[in-house]
């Protein structure tokens, strides 16, 4: 079967899903409050995410014609504040013939701005907006006068002129056909391109996988268009289930520009900390052609179990690296209790890095902005015992303390009823959960808890927890360690324990926090 791939016009999502966002309703029981998901269907990866002109994009794995994965397209999102989102037509429509028959489906990729047009896409004041994702043949396929088996994964290129509001493909895609030697007559998995600018050698360089080696493949390319293989890392670290979704940075250590560290993030699944999905990292140095990790053992972005396929913004202003992941797990995704849509991306975090126990670790925050949301403080109050129902009415929180265990074997806040959050002092972790948090039965492991390993600091611990209607985030310590997790809770309310002896509070503050979705309503 022959094909020939047209110029791709951005397509109205009411169209293809029979609701656009600016008419969706967002007050559903679970729908997120924080963070951006669609206004009806199927969301995984975040996808393309770069800043241009003013505007924050999120693109994203999307199923426009259901609720479960498939027809893989291109969701598209805008923010100019990374808080409130307007979500915009499809940007890349999954691609079928006259009979129904699917013929190309868009994986997961990512986005830069072509500022200086090097790949000849651009026009005079209008620079391309240059996007790389894995081109999925289903069917065998003639492109270019080239034969695609069935299956083939292949990167291919799409621009646009117009801020990312159409797009056309790219006249000789594929650009990279095939994995390098001796990995091109046997594997046709080989995805997800994460493109950076590498300022050193002035060159563009990718990050993509090969999910079943557990390896990460380094290109570059003067253009954008052409591109050479360099080198592969891995495997490495954790390997119990396929890598996917790299993504390779740069970031000062303990904010000293003249100490710097390179980051590969790495998503596996499954394998992860709490089961199905996760993600880990490595720290390291890159010299341009190749990635050498220099830790010690496996480092967890997440240790809960919602969160997957984390990117970062390319050129997001000042300089901050700021990341998003999709919060839902391979494991139960498809099934949890939610509509008209399912799956939400996560809050997004600015990262850094820090010299904890000797080591460079990643430390996460909320994104600075997401103060600009809370509407009132609810609690204030400098310290107390850890017991007793908090007055706190509502369903969506920011929240920080400092937790004193003490002598008690468990403490910590209850929040939604009985989603817990806790410092288990006999284990000497974090935790969070979900096991009596409410509905849970559509799958034998969503009714859990998740832990981490965590020092206490003078015997105590900061937390900060961002509640949502359908989801809680926890950032302990300075960062280092994070767990979110989805529950679908059953009730509301709030309150501190402290089990088996004393434990105590301290700086305790609780906001109550705007919908970003307000002006949607």
């Amino acid at each position: 079967m022959a094909s020939k791939l047209m110029p791709l016009l951005a397509v109205c999502a009411a169209a293809l899903s029979g609701s656009c966002a600016s008419t969706a309703q967002y007050g559903q029981p679970f729908r997120p409050q924080l963070s951006f998901s669609p206004a009806r269907n199927w969301m995984n990866d975040p996808n393309g995410l770069v800043y241009h002109d003013g505007e924050y994009h999120l693109f994203y794995q999307y199923n426009p014609n259901g609720d479960t994965w498939g027809d893989m397209s291109w969701g598209h999102a805008v923010s100019t504040d990374l808080l409130r989102w307007e979500e915009l037509p499809l940007a890349l429509p999954v691609e079928k013939n006259a009979e129904g028959e699917v013929t190309q489906m868009f994986f997961s990729g990512s986005a830069v701005v072509d500022h200086a047009n090097v790949s000849g896409l651009g026009e005079p004041g209008k620079p391309a907006m240059v996007a790389l994702y894995t081109a999925v043949f289903p069917q065998e396929l003639v492109l270019n006068d080239r034969t695609f088996k069935a299956g083939t994964q292949s990167q291919s290129l799409v621009y646009s002129l117009d801020r990312g509001r159409s797009w056309r493909q790219y006249a000789a895609n594929p650009v990279i056909v095939q994995p390098p030697t001796p990995y091109a007559a046997e594997y046709r998995d080989f995805r997800d391109p994460k493109v950076f600018w590498y300022e050193p050698e002035r060159k563009w360089v990718m990050a993509l996988v090969l999910p079943n080696l557990h390896k990460a493949l380094f290109y570059s390319s003067r253009n954008l268009r052409d591109w050479e293989y360099m080198s592969e890392f891995g495997p490495m670290g954790a390997t119990g289930g396929i890598w996917e979704c790299p993504d390779l940075f740069e970031l000062p250590v303990d904010g000293d520009p003249g100490k710097r560290k390179w980051v590969l993030l790495m998503s596996l699944n499954p394998g992860g900390p709490a089961g199905g999905s996760g993600m880990q990292y490595f720290v390291g140095d890159f010299d341009g052609s190749s990635f050498k990790s220099a830790q010690d053992g496996v480092q967890w972005l997440d240790h809960g179990a919602d969160f997957y396929a984390g990117v970062t913004w390319n050129g997001a202003p000042d300089g901050r690296r700021l990341l998003v992941g999709w919060m839902n797990n391979w494991l139960y995704g498809q099934q949890v209790p939610t509509s008209p849509w399912r799956s939400a991306q996560s809050v997004p975090r600015e990262l850094a890095l820090r010299t904890i126990d000797g080591q460079a670790r990643l430390v996460q925050r909320p994104l600075a902005e997401f103060t600009r949301l809370r509407s009132a403080q609810l609690v204030n109050v400098p310290a107390q015992k850890a017991e007793g129902t908090v007055k706190a009415a509502g369903d969506v929180f920011e929240i920080e303390l400092r937790l004193q265990p003490g002598s008690a074997v468990r403490s910590g806040i209850r929040v939604h009823g009985q989603t817990e959050i806790g410092y288990d002092r006999e284990q000497g972790v974090l935790y969070l959960d979900r096991s009596r948090a409410g509905q849970g039965g559509f799958h034998p492991q969503f009714a859990a808890r998740h832990a981490a390993r965590v020092a206490l600091r003078d015997g105590q611990l900061p937390l900060r927890l961002l509640v949502d209607r359908g989801s809680v985030t926890v950032f302990a310590g300075d960062g280092e360690v994070v767990l979110t997790d989805q529950v679908f809770p059953a009730g509301q309310g709030m309150s501190l324990f402290g089990e088996g002896g004393d434990a105590r509070v301290h700086d305790f503050k609780v906001w109550s926090i705007q919908s970003i979705w307000e002006k949607a309503r």
